[in-house]
């Protein structure tokens, strides 16, 4: 092939599936929600001026990744982590977007609000909220997307793994007033996830953004997912370090040990080293997962 032509076609790609990358609001009106001028979006950025995360999210939205095909894909939306406290965009967002692209499948990176009573009536239920609705939105828009509207699942890192196994559990959870469509995730990939809300096995930077100072023991044990599977679960997938220093490694053990218990289809891959919030892998070990 001549080698013009080859550069042309290869930039005709790759220009036709990142043209398709845009950011879409969840909602016309937030639910939850408490009006706050003071609170303003912004980057957190690292020593090099480069945007790694993102602060105080107010108008949650979805970056869309559609696929380069005509023909129904699957489709899944991207939890990015950080504590509840920031959204690591890049590294467990548009990054994870462009991978799943490679391979044919569509991605939704969600910016979910961050909890926080300045600008909710209720906090432990805003990123749940907006999980919730980003489902519900792919499904509206299956066909428009050439998305398979039963193969929409849920990939979360960290705390967004948190959410993503919230998703994953508490899917019929009436938080806002909805259409009849399902919320219901048809598969979720959890990287090194914060699960549990209990003392001794949770991120508490997690918890306490989630779920303020001094939960109740009944919000604890709501939030705590491995107590909430059950045989409706979606099946997953599992990926957590022995080594792990923030979030450890039993938080996904639990929540295996209860899909199995329940019979749900489930694979857990635990790496004997490689810390915390290594995103896809890191470059040059194993840990490519």
């Amino acid at each position: 092939m001549n080698k013009t032509l080859f550069l042309s076609l290869i930039l005709g790609i790759t220009i036709s599936m990142y043209s398709q990358t845009k950011e879409i609001p969840l909602w016309d009106k937030v639910p939850n929600s408490i009006e706050n001028k003071d609170y303003q979006e912004v980057f957190r950025l690292n020593s090099k001026g480069e945007a790694t995360g993102i602060l105080k999210v107010i108008n949650p939205r979805l970056k869309v990744f559609l696929a380069d095909t005509n023909t129904n894909n699957a489709a899944v939306v991207i939890c990015p982590g950080g504590g509840y406290g920031v959204l690591s965009h890049d590294k467990e967002g548009d990054k994870i977007a462009e991978w799943l692209n490679s391979i044919g499948i569509s991605a939704f990176v969600l910016k979910y609000r961050l909890p926080s009573d300045l600008i909710m009536n209720d906090k432990t239920i805003g990123p749940l909220q907006d999980a919730q609705e980003a489902i519900r939105t792919i499904r509206r828009n299956a066909k428009e997307w050439h998305i398979d509207s039963n193969k929409i699942g849920v990939i979360g890192f960290s705390a967004g793994g948190h959410l993503a196994s919230t998703i994953s559990t508490h899917y019929n959870d009436n938080v806002y007033a909805s259409d009849e469509i399902s919320a219901r995730p048809d598969f979720s990939m959890l990287i090194y996830p914060v699960i549990s809300m209990e003392e001794g096995i949770t991120h508490n930077g997690s918890k306490v953004n989630l779920l303020g100072k001094e939960p109740s023991e009944k919000l604890i044990a709501k939030y705590s997912n491995e107590k909430q599977v059950n045989k409706d679960t979606p099946p997953t997938i599992l990926i957590h370090a022995t080594d792990d220093g923030s979030v450890p490694v039993e938080n996904s053990i639990n929540y295996y040990l209860a899909l199995k218990e329940n019979k749900v289809p489930a694979e857990i891959h635990i790496y004997e080293n490689g810390g915390h919030g290594f995103g896809l892998g890191r470059f040059g070990t194993h840990l490519n997962w």
